[in-house]
C-alpha cells in the first residue's frame, strides 16, 4: 500500500466539515449526498454573502464554491474569505463550467486550492476533496507536534533552570569549604589518602560549580531572558584578572598560567558578564587538556574591527574530525587529570560571543596544543 493511502486510511472523514455552496439547489442536494456518504460532516449556503457567514460560524475545513452565482462570484467571495482572519486558512475548491486558462488563472491568484469542473463524477470529487482533507489533517499533525514540542522545550528548559539555580547556592558553599580545606591542611597533617581525596573532591567541586552556572546561563540564553548588555570595556581591566583567578588551579597541576600583555591597549564593545564567561571557559578546558609541566598562554590582539582573545595550551590537542563540530555538539570528554567536561560551556562561548557580534574559533595540532580564541567588536571611536 502507498504512503498517501495508508494515512488517508487513517483520517477519520468524520472529523472533518465541507461547506457546499452553489446558487442551483439540485447541484448543493447532489454534492451533500455525496459527501454525506463519504462521512463527512456537510453544510451547505445558497450565495456568496451566505457563504462567508457559514465559514465564520460553521469554520469548515473545506469549502467547495460555485463561480458563477447571482449575488457576489465565487471569486470575489474568496478574496473576502481570504482577507478575513478567521477564514483565510480555508482551502477552497472551485465548482465552475468555465475551463479557459484566463479563468483558471484568476482563480489561482484569489486563492483557489483546486478546480472541479463540472459536469464532475463522484470519483474525481471525493479524490479531489480527500487530497485536500489530508493537506488540512497532515497541517493538523504538524500544528499538533509543533506545540508538543514547544511544551516539551519549554518544561525541558524549565527543568535545567530550577536544577542549576537551587543546586549553584549550596554547591558554591560546598566549593568554597573544600577550597579552604585544601589550602589549610597538608598531607603531613591528614596522610596522602585523606588529602588526595579532598582534593579531588575540591576538583571536583569546581567543575560541578562551573557546569550549573553554565547550564543557567545557557537556559537564560535560550529562553530569551539573558540579554546583553553592551559597555566599553578596556581588556586589560578583564582578561588579567580573569587569569589570575586560575593560577592557582593550574599551579595545583604544575602548568605555568601566562598572561602576555598586548602591544596596544584594546576598548571592547560588549557585555562584561558573557566576555569573561567566555574567557573563564576557555580557561578551565585549556587546564584540564594540558598534562603537568606544561605551558598556557593568554593574549589578545587587534583584528580588523574586532579584538581576538586567544588561550593557547600545548596539551593533548583536538582531533581534525572533531575541529568543525567542537562549538556545536557539546559531548563529554575527559582531561588528562580525568577530569570530565561536559561540552556545554564551548556551545555557551559560541552563543555568547555571537551574542556580543563576535565569533570563536579553533586551531589544533593532536599532541602538541590547541588555542581557542573569540572575537569581539572594538569601540567605535
Amino acid at each position: 500500500m502507498e504512503l498517501n493511502e495508508t494515512f488517508e486510511s487513517q483520517i477519520n472523514r468524520g472529523d472533518y466539515k465541507i461547506l457546499i455552496v452553489d446558487d442551483v439547489v439540485s447541484n448543493v442536494l447532489l454534492l451533500k449526498i455525496l459527501l454525506t456518504n463519504e462521512k463527512f460532516q456537510v453544510c451547505t449556503a445558497s450565495n456568496g454573502n451566505m457563504c462567508i457567514e457559514q465559514a465564520k460560524k460553521e469554520k469548515p475545513d473545506l469549502i467547495l464554491l460555485d463561480v458563477m452565482m447571482p449575488d457576489i462570484s465565487g471569486f470575489d467571495t474568496a478574496v473576502i474569505l481570504k482577507k478575513d482572519p478567521e477564514t483565510v486558512d480555508i482551502p477552497i475548491i472551485f465548482l465552475t463550467a468555465l475551463n479557459n486558462p484566463s479563468d483558471l488563472v484568476k482563480g489561482f491568484q484569489v486563492g483557489a486550492n483546486d478546480f472541479l469542473t463540472k459536469p464532475f463524477n463522484k470519483e474525481e470529487l471525493v479524490m479531489r476533496v480527500m487530497h485536500q482533507i489530508q493537506l488540512v489533517a497532515a497541517k493538523r499533525i504538524i500544528v499538533q507536534q509543533n506545540e508538543e514540542l514547544k511544551r516539551t522545550i519549554s518544561n525541558r528548559d524549565k527543568m535545567y533552570s530550577v536544577i542549576a539555580h537551587d543546586l549553584r547556592s549550596p554547591m558554591a558553599s560546598i566549593r568554597m569549604v573544600l577550597n579552604l580545606a585544601v589550602n589549610v591542611v597538608s598531607p603531613d597533617v591528614v596522610g596522602d589518602e585523606i588529602f588526595g581525596l579532598l582534593d579531588k573532591a575540591n576538583r571536583e567541586s569546581e567543575e560541578t560549580h562551573d557546569l550549573l552556572d553554565n547550564l543557567l546561563k545557557w537556559t537564560k540564553s535560550q529562553t530569551g531572558r539573558l540579554n546583553v548588555v553592551y559597555q566599553d570595556i578596556d581588556l586589560d581591566d578583564i582578561v588579567p584578572g580573569a587569569v589570575d583567578i586560575f593560577k592557582m588551579i593550574a599551579e595545583m597541576k604544575k602548568i605555568d598560567l601566562k598572561y602576555i600583555p598586548a602591544e596596544e591597549k584594546l576598548t571592547v564593545h560588549g557585555d562584561n558578564d558573557m566576555i569573561k564567561t567566555i574567557l573563564r571557559n576557555f580557561l578551565s578546558n585549556a587546564i584540564k587538556f594540558t598534562p603537568e609541566g606544561k605551558a598556557i598562554e593568554v593574549f589578545y590582539k587587534h583584528e580588523g574591527d574586532f579584538a581576538r582573545i586567544s588561550v593557547r595550551d600545548y596539551g593533548v590537542g583536538i582531533a581534525p574530525e572533531r575541529v568543525e563540530s567542537i562549538f556545536t555538539k557539546g559531548e563529554t570528554s575527559y582531561g588528562t587529570g580525568g577530569e570530565e567536561g561536559s561540552g556545554l560551556g564551548l556551545q555557551l562561548c559560541q552563543d555568547f560571543a555571537r551574542k556580543n557580534g563576535g565569533d570563536t574559533m579553533v586551531e589544533s595540532t593532536v599532541g602538541e596544543g590547541s588555542t581557542f580564541s573569540f572575537t569581539i567588536p572594538l569601540k567605535k571611536d
